[in-house]
């Protein structure tokens, strides 16, 4: 066997080894989260090796120019779900459909690479998971997910998992030369109030008078701006300080972005699980429990600690 084989078998025994001991008792779900591990280190191996900005001379179905990372990341996630065996069907943002990987009984939803557009300053990006039962996606609704992830590369590549099942999420860490998997925190907790916010999508509080308002109440109240642009960064900062809020609003000219499969119901999954509240832009109403209509649903979102949120409802929806 050689040395890569013996380190990628050792690093899945050590995923399996925490899942098991954080209460995750389906073996065929262990299974599912180590390939999502395992893409997490192949991406992670790709963005310490990447060098040129290139575009890879194709858009994706948003319209968006791939860069040739972006085609690399979603590789490495297809090529570890169908290694697995457990997975039925996928769709991710650079394939958004859903595409037939195996016989398994998962179906995932992803986004491989979540902040192309910043990476090339070396900003922190992320990939995104949710998996759902079964071998649809579209029809389902976030409250159905068995488990979603979310990875962050930075200076240190980190795992945040959620298992609604044994209400619960967790931390984990890529360590000694992305060999093994460490538990780095043992459950990932969100208060409800905390003075740190991150707008996302700001140019809609030109024609959005009440998303202005709000940034004026966090200004004038010193909240803490933490803002990179990239929405896994932005919020994973919240699961890292336990406080915080997150928004992404639309306006009728700055049109929402996220979308509902691959970004805003895993994320959504994970706030809730750590305690926090994920709802629709529009309306009280949580993400998870919005239909899937179609692969490229987009939504404007509000993420953090109850009170918080409770503030965003209180400018946005009263009169």
């Amino acid at each position: 066997m050689s040395n890569d084989a013996q380190n990628e078998n050792y690093r899945e025994k050590t995923l399996e080894s925490i899942l098991t001991e954080s209460g995750v008792s389906e073996r065929s779900l262990i299974q599912a989260l180590v390939a999502l591990g395992e893409a997490t280190a192949e991406i992670s191996l790709h963005l310490t090796n990447y060098v040129r900005h290139e575009f890879a001379g194709s858009q994706n179905a948003s319209g968006d120019q791939q860069l040739e990372l972006d085609i690399q990341c979603d590789k490495a996630v297809f090529d570890c779900v169908k290694a697995s065996g457990v997975y039925a069907t996928v769709a991710s943002e650079e394939t958004p459909e859903e595409t037939t990987v195996g016989n398994g009984t998962y179906s995932l939803g992803c986004d491989p690479l979540d902040g192309s557009s910043i990476i090339d300053a070396n900003f922190s990006v992320g990939s995104i998971y949710g998996i759902w039962p079964g071998t649809k996606l579209v029809g389902r609704t976030g409250r159905q997910q068995v488990a979603a992830a979310v990875s962050l590369y930075g200076p240190r590549t980190v795992m945040c998992i959620a298992i609604p099942e044994i209400e619960k999420a967790f931390e984990i860490t890529l360590v000694n030369d992305r060999k093994e998997w460490y538990l780095s925190k043992e459950k990932v907790t969100i208060h409800p109030a905390g003075k740190i916010f991150a707008p996302g999508n700001l140019r809609a509080t030109n024609d959005h008078s009440k998303y202005k308002a709000l940034l004026e109440h966090w200004m004038t109240n010193r909240y803490q701006l933490r803002y990179s642009g990239g929405m896994v960064p932005d919020v994973y900062h919240i699961f890292s300080k336990s406080k915080g809020i997150f928004t992404n609003v639309s306006s009728s000219s700055a049109k929402a972005k996220l979308r509902l499969l691959y970004e805003v119901a895993p994320l959504g999954m994970i706030v809730e699980c750590a305690g926090g509240k994920a709802i629709r832009e529009d309306k009280d109403e949580s993400v998870l429990d919005i239909v899937i209509d179609h692969c490229d649903q987009r939504l404007g979102v509000c993420f953090g600690g109850v009170d918080e949120v409770n503030i965003f409802k209180q400018f946005m929806f009263d009169p």
